[in-house]
């Protein structure tokens, strides 16, 4: 029999143990730290690694990731034949693209500078602009950042794009790679991040990137906190460069007490919960790639280990 195991929360795991045995009783579901026969298990559902988990499988073939990237797996522990597959799953992506609407609504009609004027005792009006009139860029165009997009375009904000090698989205403007990225901020007024976070990535949210957005402009981070450099945003932000940050990632996470982002009046924060995979309807994307996997099919989301992504 075909054996998987489950490693991580351990009430997902009897959940999806208990929806395997109805759905794909024909395979194994098995729950860390019960192996078993490990040499049995050939495929492995996990958020994080540690060499002791790959070293009990020899046979492993895939690597399921729990979320829908996979730079909280420690891919140097895998073999380099173990496929990875992260997670593609209505629920991260409906999820992430009401959160992306929510933060560029709350940014477009100026939320943040109310907010404070609110704290202040103050009664201040300013002038209110047509989401027609506001232009929104997505730094990544992968498939969160096009949900996104889509939930987008019913608002009427002008929508750009900008990721490593170009995509042709309807309704979109599109720039690619290095000589892309100056022509692309420079129209920016709000920033959205979804990258995928590799070396490449990391630290683009850096002061010399929020100088070559206009003057004001707010950005939101859904992506990782990685790709944010903390004390370049409050730089920015106390001087005016950036008028506020919707922030749904942090390094570390949870931020320690004290971090200047709980209490800056500009940022947003919130804890890691704008694409959220939902125990309920993930089991079944899993069980629908793996049935793939197993029919000799390509899985969906498969990840180029060369690119990280």
């Amino acid at each position: 029999m075909t054996s998987i195991l489950h490693c991580g929360d351990e009430e997902r795991g009897t959940l999806w143990r208990d929806i395997f045995a109805r759905e794909m009783p024909e395979v194994d579901f098995r729950c860390w730290p019960d192996l078993g026969d490990a040499k049995e298990i050939r495929f492995l559902v996990a958020w994080t690694l540690t060499p002791e988990l790959i070293a009990s499988l020899p046979n492993l073939e895939v690597l399921f990731s729990i979320g829908a990237g996979v730079d909280q797996l420690d891919l140097s522990l895998v073999p380099p034949h173990v496929r990875v597959v992260r997670m593609i799953e209505p629920g991260i992506t409906v999820t992430m693209a009401q959160y992306i609407v929510m933060a560029a609504l709350a940014l477009h009609r100026d939320l943040p500078f109310y907010l404070a004027e609110q704290r202040a005792g103050r009664w201040t009006q300013r002038d209110v602009l047509l989401c027609s009139e506001r232009t929104v860029g997505f730094l990544g165009l992968g498939e969160l950042a096009r949900a996104s997009i889509q939930a987008l375009r019913p608002l009427s904000f002008n929508l750009l794009g900008w990721s490593r090698c170009g995509a042709d989205i309807e309704g979109v403007e599109t720039y690619a790679g290095p000589d892309g990225l100056d022509p692309f901020l420079a129209r920016c007024e709000i920033l959205v991040c979804l990258l995928p976070l590799t070396e490449e990535t990391r630290g683009i949210l850096c002061r010399k990137l929020f100088d070559r957005l206009p003057h004001g402009a707010a950005i939101i981070n859904a992506a990782r906190g990685g790709h944010l450099i903390a004390e370049d945003l409050c730089a920015a932000l106390d001087e005016g460069q950036l008028s506020a940050a919707f922030l749904d990632v942090a390094s570390p996470e949870p931020l320690p007490q004290g971090h200047p982002f709980y209490s800056h009046p500009a940022i947003f924060l919130t804890p890691h919960i704008a694409g959220v995979t939902r125990r309920e309807t993930a089991v079944h994307s899993l069980i629908a790639n793996l049935r793939r996997v197993l029919a000799g099919e390509e899985p969906d989301g498969e990840v180029d280990r060369a690119r990280g992504y």
